[in-house]
């Protein structure tokens, strides 16, 4: 890999580990200072490099360069001296004997205590989310706002805002104490859930699958898990539901880029070690009395791993929604039940079902319906196909609903 390919690579997977530390050595209300001093790092890295060539190791040279900045800053600017370097422990020798401690544990360790300030309740779940991406994830603007499907200039806001928050609200980036830690831990899997989410799919964005960010979300949650006070049983049960999810990704793109679906994907091409985690991390998961919405959607997830229809692959599927339900509602866990249903006890019984859920403005809800009238009233299959054309947002969703009135035509 050369210095062009090398930094971008390296400012994906550091610049967040850098910037992690400095917080948790700086305070969260400095935020800003960890961000540049981790930007002139890699800004340095990109001008040494291309004039020297790369160094032997070059992780460890950014590692040296950042510490040796944010000693200097801590050296030279009065303002920190004066009003932020007493609230620091470090020796009596002096700020260039304060441990900036880079190695691999200390790191998780950070970084996992940097989510938990990051998702604290009183910043917004779109907000947690961009924080997330940026601080945890090394994502640039540009990028969250292409998740969000928004510009710059209002992440840019969204991001300021959620910052002022931390300040004013005095967040220490630390794991809470253990009577509060269940609570917090429950916001800090949402925005793991919605983050994984949005690169899975997203109803209004044109890109089918954003691997990187569901990998992202991936990466955070086995943090929580190989950390004792996080190991939690909703956590292994999200993460079990990740991996089973993941492990499909190859079957699910085509080569040109098209979503395929469930009934159609390869077989051969999902990805068997990760199916295997999935149904570790779901063991895990048992270790415990709480049942959450993770478990039923994991185990959800795990029977669609058994590719073959069977009646007790769609009655499981079936109990396994019906609790859900139950749990949370939500109307596209109402429309997979449905399918289920459908699957389960024939396409009549799940067509009474759908439409009592009247969910005429979703598009969805519409193609469900198509489907399900497809084999017993065409002109209704192909009036609920319309519909959802008129409704849907983004492009995978638009050619499949095309294909679907194709060959009803």
């Amino acid at each position: 890999m050369n210095e062009r390919e090398l930094i971008p690579h390296l400012f994906r997977t550091e610049y967040r580990k850098i910037t992690a530390v400095l917080c948790k050595l700086f305070g969260i209300e400095h935020i800003g200072i960890a961000e540049d001093i981790a930007s002139d790092t890699f800004l340095l890295a990109s001008e040494t490099w291309a004039l020297k060539g790369l160094p032997e190791n070059p992780v460890a040279w950014l590692y040296v360069v950042s510490k040796n900045k944010a000693k200097d800053y801590l050296k030279h600017n009065s303002l920190f001296i004066q009003k932020i370097a007493p609230a620091l422990t470090y020796s009596n020798a002096g700020i260039q004997e304060i441990e900036i401690d880079l190695s691999d544990q200390n790191i998780k360790d950070s970084q996992l205590q940097m989510m938990f300030a990051v998702c604290h309740p009183s910043i917004s779940s779109e907000a947690q989310i961009g924080l997330s991406l940026k601080l945890l994830c090394g994502f640039g603007i540009v990028e969250i706002a292409d998740a969000f499907l928004t510009n710059k200039e209002t992440i840019n806001k969204r991001l300021l805002r959620a910052k002022e928050k931390l300040r004013t609200e005095k967040i220490k980036i630390e794991l809470p104490n253990e009577k509060d830690i269940n609570e917090r831990l429950e916001n800090v899997l949402t925005t793991l859930y919605l983050l994984f989410n949005e690169g899975y799919y997203s109803p209004s964005q044109n890109t089918v699958l954003r691997k990187d960010l569901c990998f992202e979300a991936i990466r955070l949650s086995l943090l929580l898990v190989e950390n004792d006070s996080t190991n939690t049983p909703s956590a292994n049960a999200l993460l079990s539901l990740m991996c089973f999810h993941a492990s499909r990704f190859e079957a699910r793109i085509n080569p040109n880029g098209e979503i395929v679906l469930y009934e159609e994907q390869d077989e051969t091409l999902w990805e068997k070690e990760l199916i295997v985690k999935g149904e570790f991390y779901l063991n895990e998961s048992s270790k415990g009395k709480i049942l959450s919405k993770y478990h039923l959607e994991a185990a959800i997830a795990f029977w669609h791993t058994i590719k073959t229809d069977s009646k007790e692959k769609w009655d499981n599927i079936l109990q396994l929604y019906n609790k859900l339900l139950q749990i949370e509602y939500s109307p596209i866990a109402a429309l997979n039940r449905t399918f289920a249903l459908s699957k389960s006890k024939g396409k009549q019984v799940a067509i009474n079902e759908a439409e009592k859920l009247g969910l005429h403005n979703n598009h969805l809800y519409h193609s469900l319906l198509g489907n399900l009238y497809t084999d017993t009233d065409r002109q209704k299959a192909l009036g609920h196909f319309e519909t959802a054309l008129q409704l849907v947002k983004n492009e995978a969703d638009k050619k499949i609903i095309l294909s679907y009135i194709s060959h009803l035509l």
